[in-house]
């Protein structure tokens, strides 16, 4: 799981950042219709942002540089207590009021490939 401040998470988490598990896209199943929103992140990688059509829940990205991972929203799981935080990554994009976990190792921008 990690916390993210890039501007798009900004968008999407209303002023602050998202929270995202990330999973291997063959680990888990998608049911029911998705609309995808495409755009290039602040990192140059194409994103397909997934919502639901009927309600407009973002729940989940995918990039075309990492197709093996799935970033999906905590808040569409219905375990959203999963798992917890392991880093804060865009913090470089983070206002000034954001508050940052310091116990978390931080990532200014794009943090190294997950597994």
């Amino acid at each position: 799981m990690r916390l993210c401040w890039c501007r798009v998470c900004q968008y999407l988490g209303a002023g602050n950042a998202t929270v995202n598990v990330v999973f291997p896209s063959n680990a888990i199943t998608i049911e029911g219709e998705l609309r995808d929103y495409q755009c290039v992140a602040a990192s140059g990688n194409r994103m397909h942002r997934r919502f639901c059509p009927s309600c407009g829940t973002q729940l989940f990205s995918e990039s075309e540089a990492r197709p093996h991972l799935i970033i999906v929203r905590n808040g569409s799981l219905d375990d959203t207590a999963l798992l917890t935080p392991g880093a804060t990554i865009w913090t470089a994009d983070a206002p000034d009021w954001a508050w940052i976990d310091a116990a978390l190792p931080q990532h200014a921008g794009q943090p190294p490939p997950t597994s």
